[in-house]
């Protein structure tokens, strides 16, 4: 089957206009026979990178609690319209869809990835379980009930948001689910993280997916294009022997792979981590899904 991966940018605190966008690509996708679509971390809301929000240990500033709120205003919640919207899209092109956000809930955000299908909707809303650096002062962290790997017609879809992909015991948890699909949003556009998804299909013999943002100083409101930073893409399509099957060009666009599901098991014959290679007698894992 044909699979996609989006490398694109948020327009920053403009959701109704990266909603356009967000459309236009999974309706490019569509067109073109895809039945996979991978957008990349935080696309909806937006990754803020390079701003600060006025805070320094020990004190923050009025200025940076009012760019919370404008961040805050950027959020969605999920479900909701833009849910609504997304499920619709996905139903209507045949098309799922894994998508980065901006998860507003209550008074926290949460960087989550979404998963759509065709028949079922919203399958899944996964909040990441550890930002890192200074994400920790605009997200919260995620929990253990959000971490399934999701069914679907095309195979069996497991999300793990940036820098989720270090944490080896929630590899080891997706791998214990018999993750095929292992979809990988992201705004880590250094070429060790290509690297790591070269590994991570190896080691759990899956697909790997990892959908990059593109953000350019474009895609940022004129009174922060000097403070906002850019992303500069690196998205890759990893096939279960560690081979990238597709890399994305510079700039923005959608990269397109044919893959056969089959080379999962080809792939465990040697190496099976959730199987013979566990060692179940000798190790164990617990996880507290909170369920």
């Amino acid at each position: 089957m044909k699979v996609a991966i989006v490398q694109a940018g948020s327009v920053m605190f403009d959701t109704p206009a990266t909603m356009l966008r967000v459309e236009g690509y999974c309706r490019e996708a569509a067109l073109a026979g895809a039945r996979l679509l991978v957008f990349p971390e935080a696309m909806i809301g937006g990754y803020p990178k390079g701003l600060g929000f006025g805070a320094v240990v020990g004190n923050r500033s009025d200025a940076g609690r009012e760019m919370f709120l404008r961040y805050t205003k950027a959020a969605i919640v999920c479900p909701g319209v833009e849910t609504e919207m997304l499920a619709e899209w996905a139903k209507e092109l045949k098309l799922h869809i894994v998508i980065g956000v901006v998860e507003r809930a209550g008074g926290t955000l949460y960087c989550s990835g979404l998963v759509f299908s065709p028949e079922g909707g919203m399958i899944l809303k996964h909040r990441k379980l550890m930002p890192t650096g200074s994400e920790r002062l605009i997200w919260g962290q995620g929990d253990g009930s959000t971490m399934q790997v999701v069914e679907t017609e095309i195979g069996r879809i497991g999300v793990a948001i940036c820098w989720e992909n270090y944490m080896p015991m929630y590899r080891q948890h997706l791998y214990d689910q018999r993750v095929q699909l292992w979809c990988a949003p992201t705004v880590d556009a250094r070429e060790m993280w290509a690297t790591s998804m070269r590994h991570i299909a190896y080691e759990g013999r899956c697909f790997v997916l990892s959908a990059c943002q593109f953000l350019a100083k474009e895609d940022w409101p004129q009174d922060l294009r000097e403070s906002g930073g850019v992303i500069d893409g690196r998205s890759v399509i990893v096939s279960p022997m560690g081979e990238v099957v597709a890399a994305s060009s510079e700039g923005a666009g959608i990269t397109y792979a044919e893959i056969d599901l089959d080379d999962i098991t080809r792939g465990k014959f040697d190496l099976d981590v959730a199987g013979h290679y566990a060692r179940r007698d000798v190790f164990g894992l617990a996880v507290r899904d909170l369920l």
